[in-house]
């Protein structure tokens, strides 16, 4: 009989194990070795995980048959990935200079990461000595792999052969199945017949308990299901298990995110021609089975979420799923449940905020086939579908689709991917399309769908007000509301109107602002907003590290009133609770939000009117849908644009709008006030106007001119170490070996501190490349990558394409 091989990833993540491995299937294993499951293998003198990624029946050539080692055991009944995702975990790897093993176990939930032990029980025939080798002596024994060697093994399995002991593999999860006692009928009739016979008159509880049982045999019921259907007792069901009617079992219990359950109501909306025109062309993609992209560009309240329900409908009906992405579903409740009320059972939930257990059965529930459409956020783009008819990316502007951490990579390159493998259309949808998407959509890489009206007919996008902060502070002192809000905010409240306020703290960076002229001091090379480095008493670049003094007197304008800027959002909840004591305010930011539902139930409490005043971080941009919201204040509009980053004119754009858009979605006219110390600014002026393409074409030329994306592509390395003069002098060696071996052509920038130069003990270095053409350094960064391999201890080398942020 031929040999059979599988081909293994292990769970070792370094550039030297980026590869398969080789392992003998021995014959007792053959059917249970597939691509797709995970096995435990010997990897030089211990045991570990590894993904099973192909099946051979060739040796390669660089191999002797002795040389080969077993596959020790199998921990999956059926292939825990799919030989698409198994696929997409190694081109992701390729892409994103990482590990085929890190982006393998990324793709499974926490609850398979998991100990996995095997249960020796000695039987009938075991020698003493083998009692003693493999039991400890004992009758059973709980074991690790690593217990015994790949030879050991070899052995037990002999023994399990011949009988003398048995194997049990144990996976002991992180995430296990949850069980509940219910009550099992007896079905033999015969039985029941007997308990009847045995009856006394005056046993009523048992008697109806009995009938049910033979009217419904060997049915199983949970103990809540018989307490209440039957109007019964635990104690008359326990004395049922005595007489042999009832048997008590457990069973599973699939866990649900709390807000699946309830009623589903909401019915389709009639699409305006707008609407209609987006739906058919992307309908017309699902039912051709057409890889196609679509940039879906609306206005705030333009009804983007009604045409990806009824495309999703539309899938749905040809027996095909949907993915549904949203940038973090913890900011966009109102969201995930329009999809549930409108799909129901047929949705399941993926994202962070899952407890272990539910993440792991929504996860099951997905993988059986038993659902159609998935919700989540960024993790979810990998959830084991097989029937992908549509993906939806919304607000697919959002920095929160790519992960900054280990492994990189972004969740909405990986939706295309998909897209692209089940012959399936990708929606990407937001109102201020990404520079690169919007770019794309110009050239005709994308369709661009467009809706520039409100879906309410009666609702206006809401008129827009800046203030500037210059004279505020000049005629009423320090302080975080102008006159103006504070007027409008009495006006609107005092109408029974509800208003929110947004504090734009992003990052954590702090710059230097002129409090009369509003100048923030950017650098010569790059024409960006520079860092406070308080230690140093300096302004850095950290893209080409210039720096420069902190200036005392500001050189636009000549004024002495020239200091860092920021507030939280605690002072400004006490500054609200002294001007307007009678308003009730609900604060959310990471404090607050921080425990498990609080979110939800922050946002369902103003949605009662429990509070008239929603007050937030950024959090409160993003997906809120009340009507009664007519007024939207943004305290600090500077905040982004003063960040050293070349996207903070962008997300400062996208936000302000998105934000913008919360007021005025129902009858009653909204209105926006825009607090800033730079009332001239471009990005505001275009906010102001609701201006998107005007925006577009301004930043366009500023990119081009400053070569950043989407004109350039772009390219983060980034080194640490707990030693700030070794990984500076690090640093730089590894910026001169790539200039040398880089094509002409290339840019690099750096090296410099990161924008956040220390964190957990470590300091932190960094180059940008810049170049035309996106592969072109991909094999020499791939052999950097493999050389840091053999760095000192405690030096770390990251490799980013297209980072969202370079801070």
């Amino acid at each position: 009989m031929k040999q059979s091989y599988a081909q293994v990833v292990v769970d070792v993540p370094t550039q030297q194990t980026n590869r398969p491995y080789t392992y003998l299937i021995p014959s007792e294993l053959a059917d249970q070795v597939r691509p797709g499951v995970r096995v435990l293998v010997a990897f030089g003198h211990r045991s570990v995980l590894g993904y099973v990624v192909n099946l051979t029946e060739e040796l390669p050539a660089d191999l002797k048959e002795e040389q080969v080692k077993d596959v020790l055991t199998v921990l999956d009944e059926k292939p825990v990935l799919s030989k698409e995702l198994l696929t997409l975990a190694h081109d992701l790897a390729e892409s994103n200079f990482s590990y085929w093993v890190s982006f393998l176990a990324l793709m499974l939930p926490t609850a398979l990461k998991a100990d996995y032990r095997k249960k020796l029980t000695a039987l009938e025939g075991l020698s003493d000595e083998d009692r003693v080798t493999y039991l400890d002596g004992q009758q059973e024994r709980l074991v690790k792999t690593k217990n015994f060697t790949a030879k050991g093994w070899r052995a037990i399995r002999e023994l399990q052969k011949e009988g003398q002991l048995a194997v049990v593999p144990v996976i002991e999860n992180k995430g296990k199945v949850k069980t509940v006692l219910a009550y099992q009928t007896n079905a033999d009739h015969e039985a029941l017949e007997a308990i009847q016979e045995q009856l006394g008159k005056g046993a009523k509880q048992q008697q109806r308990l009995l009938d049910f049982a033979m009217a419904h045999p060997g049915q199983t019921f949970s103990k809540q299901e018989w307490l209440s259907q039957l109007d019964t007792s635990v104690a008359s069901l326990n004395t049922a298990v005595e007489k042999g009617t009832l048997k008590k079992v457990q069973v599973e219990v699939k866990r649900r995110p709390d807000s699946v359950s309830g009623s589903w109501v909401e019915q389709e909306k009639v699409l305006n021609p707008e609407q209609r025109a987006a739906y058919d062309a992307i309908t017309t993609a699902i039912v051709k089975k057409k890889n196609e992209t679509f940039l879906l560009e609306g206005i705030t309240g333009s009804g983007k979420t009604e045409v990806y329900l009824q495309a999703a409908q539309e899938a749905i009906n040809r027996g095909e799923q949907v993915l549904f992405l949203v940038p973090e579903i913890a900011l966009t409740p109102q969201m995930q449940k329009r999809v549930q009320d409108r799909f129901g059972d047929k949705t399941a939930l993926l994202h962070s905020g899952l407890s272990a257990g539910e993440r792991y059965d929504e996860w099951r529930r997905i993988r059986e086939g038993k659902v159609q459409v998935v919700v989540g956020a960024r993790s979810a783009v990998f959830a084991p579908l097989d029937k992908l008819g549509l993906i939806i990316v919304d607000e697919e502007h959002e920095a929160s689709y790519s992960q900054s951490e280990n492994p990189h990579y972004s969740a909405r390159d990986v939706a295309l991917w998909r897209g692209a493998y089940h012959h399936a259309p990708v929606v990407l949808g937001s109102a201020t399309p990404s520079l690169e998407s919007r770019a794309r959509a110009q050239k005709g890489v994308y369709q661009l769908l467009t809706l520039t009206a409100r879906a309410n007919p009666a609702a206006s996008l809401p008129k827009v007000d800046i203030v500037d902060m210059r004279q505020e502070l000049l005629d009423r002192g320090d302080t975080n509301f102008s006159q103006e809000l504070l007027d409008k905010l009495k006006e609107h409240l005092g109408r029974g109107e509800q208003a929110v306020l947004m504090l734009n703290r992003r990052g954590f960076s702090s710059f230097v602002m002129c409090r009369d002229c509003g100048y923030v001091p950017r650098d010569p090379n790059c024409n960006l907003a520079m860092t406070l480095h308080m230690d140093t008493r300096t302004l850095k670049c950290h893209y080409c590290d210039y720096q420069e003094a902190i200036p005392q007197v500001c050189p636009a304008c000549g004024s002495r009133r020239i200091r860092y800027y920021g507030t939280g959002t605690e002072k400004v909840e006490a500054e609200l609770k002294e001007l307007l004591p009678e308003y009730a305010v609900i604060r959310l930011d990471q404090d607050t939000t921080r425990k498990k539902g609080a979110m939800a139930k922050a946002l369902a409490d103003f949605g009662k009117k429990k509070a008239q005043i929603l007050l937030g971080t950024q959090m409160v941009a993003k997906g809120l849908d009340f009507p009664d919201v007519t007024l939207v204040g943004v305290l600090n509009a500077d905040t982004g644009l003063g960040l050293p980053d070349f996207r903070a004119s962008e997300k400062t754009f996208q936000l302000l709008t998105q934000v913008a858009g919360r007021a005025g979605r129902a009858e009653q006219q909204g209105e926006v006030v825009i607090q800033t110390f730079n009332p001239d600014h471009y990005v505001l002026k275009f906010a102001q106007n609701h201006d998107y393409e005007g925006f577009y074409r301004q930043e366009m030329q500023i990119r081009h001119a400053a070569e950043f994306p989407p004109y350039f592509y772009t390219i983060q390395i980034q080194c640490s170490d707990l030693d700030e003069s070794k990984v500076a002098l690090q640093t730089a060696k590894i910026a001169a070996w790539l200039k040398k071996r880089l094509p002409e052509d290339v840019l690099v920038l750096g090296p410099s501190p990161r924008s956040i130069a220390k964190m957990q003990g470590r300091y932190f270095f960094q180059m940008i490349l810049k170049m035309k053409k996106p592969n072109e350094a991909d094999e020499l960064l791939r052999d950097l990558v493999d050389r840091s391999q053999k760095a000192e201890k405690g030096f770390r080398l990251e490799v980013r394409r297209d980072p969202v942020s370079f801070m």
